[in-house]
């Protein structure tokens, strides 16, 4: 126990959600409600309980480093608001031994009519810090945020990039005990998610506690020595991260395997994104990802096109491939159950995360509309082969989206 940072015991986060009458009531109709309320019945079925986070449990003894991972609406950020004492649970109980920084989200624990200055002060006493402390502290955390032109502006004048930068600077700098840090590689540039990530390694080996979300499965098997995987506010309990990892690949893979969708005289029962024949929580570049599509026609199409969507996760679209593109012979279908089957090459996709879409239309006349309720959102990446002469530099020098293999030969002149 004395070497425990954090210890859940049975911690669960319910909310309400009623289900009473929509739309805007007015004044006269609240008023009449509360007079009533001694007199009026509860009605039992306007309303029922969603558990956020149910019955999670787990120990995270003092420096280690655990990866929180999970789906969107895993319960990932309410279990974090809990261990940051934002969130009061509903049951169970959180031991925290030590400070804790958290970083949940843009500009949390910050006040917006404060300047960056003063917001520093302000967490670091938060903390327990003397301001002789913080003032030690001070120059690495403007140099590190790389706002010291807009130290004395209010920080609601800044922008997100800025606020954010600031935020992760005095969270690692402050050195607390504990750090929880949530999704802070969604927002940035890939410049300052690098530095963040090499901060953090940093602090690591400092031999400080780190809580890590993150969707970036080579960031968390990186930095990581355990992991914690989320699904629907439930945990089968902490493992090593490698495992951790696996597990969540498999939920992927459970979620692949959903229901068919039918939009018009098109079915697309599956959408699968494989490499060695099995799906991953993250792919490597170095090797072909593949791709295959079994949809059903109900009648035969003439122009008709299927294929993918490759975009970046804000939905920027950076390529496409359909059948129809290098298969001119192959614009109509006929009706019935088919199977296309395609991949990525290896050594083509730079490391980072994508979107993978299915599509499938009638050229100018309908597009049926897979993409979004099928899309597949996937991590990537760097292939181990790449940058062999200088390994330590690969990840940093892998931009883009897309990895150029220009096939340089050397010769004498």
């Amino acid at each position: 126990m004395a070497n425990l940072a954090i210890r859940a015991a049975g911690l669960g986060k319910s909310y309400r959600i009623d289900h009473g009458r929509a739309g805007y009531r007015t004044l006269r109709e609240d008023l009449g409600r509360i007079v009533r309320a001694p007199f009026r019945r509860r009605d039992p079925g306007r309303h029922e309980t969603l558990w956020a986070v149910k019955d999670i449990s787990f120990e995270l003894e003092q420096g280690e480093t655990l990866g929180m991972i999970g789906r969107n609406g895993a319960g990932k950020s309410t279990l974090f608001r809990i261990l940051a004492r934002i969130t009061r649970p509903t049951s169970g109980c959180a031991d925290i031994h030590g400070t804790v920084g958290s970083l949940l989200e843009v500009g949390t624990g910050f006040h917006h009519e404060l300047t960056g200055r003063e917001n520093i002060f302000l967490n670091g006493a938060i903390l327990g810090m003397s301001r002789r402390d913080i003032r030690q502290r001070f120059d690495a955390i403007v140099a590190f945020a790389e706002v010291e032109r807009f130290l004395d502006t209010p920080v609601k004048r800044y922008s997100t990039g800025m606020y954010m930068r600031l935020a992760f600077s005095v969270a690692a700098h402050l050195e607390p005990g504990i750090l929880l840090v949530d999704e802070v590689l969604a927002v940035g540039d890939a410049a300052f998610q690098k530095k963040c990530l090499g901060k953090m390694g940093d602090i690591a080996r400092q031999g400080r506690t780190i809580v890590f979300v993150s969707h970036n499965m080579q960031a968390i098997g990186n930095l990581c020595r355990s992991g914690l995987v989320l699904d629907k506010g439930t945990t089968e309990g902490k493992t090593d991260v490698q495992s951790a990892i696996q597990r969540y690949a498999r939920q992927l893979s459970g979620a692949a395997a959903g229901g068919a969708v039918t939009r018009g005289e098109v079915t697309l029962h599956a959408f699968d994104v494989l490499q060695n024949g099995r799906s991953l929580a993250e792919y490597d570049a170095g090797e072909p990802i593949e791709l295959r599509l079994r949809f059903t026609l109900d009648r035969d199409l003439r122009d008709f096109r299927v294929g993918i969507f490759l975009k970046t996760p804000t939905d920027e679209v950076i390529s496409r491939s359909l059948l129809a593109d290098w298969n001119p012979d192959q614009v109509d279908a006929r009706r019935g159950t088919w199977v296309l089957e395609g991949r990525i090459p290896a050594g083509f996709l730079a490391p980072g995360r994508y979107v993978l879409a299915p599509h499938a239309s009638v050229f100018d006349v309908i597009d049926y509309g897979f993409e979004e309720p099928l899309r597949r959102d996937i991590a990537v990446r760097a292939p181990a082969r790449f940058n062999q002469a200088y390994p330590r530099e690969a990840a940093r020098h892998l931009t883009g989206a897309v990895i150029l293999d220009a096939g340089w030969r050397l010769r004498d002149a």
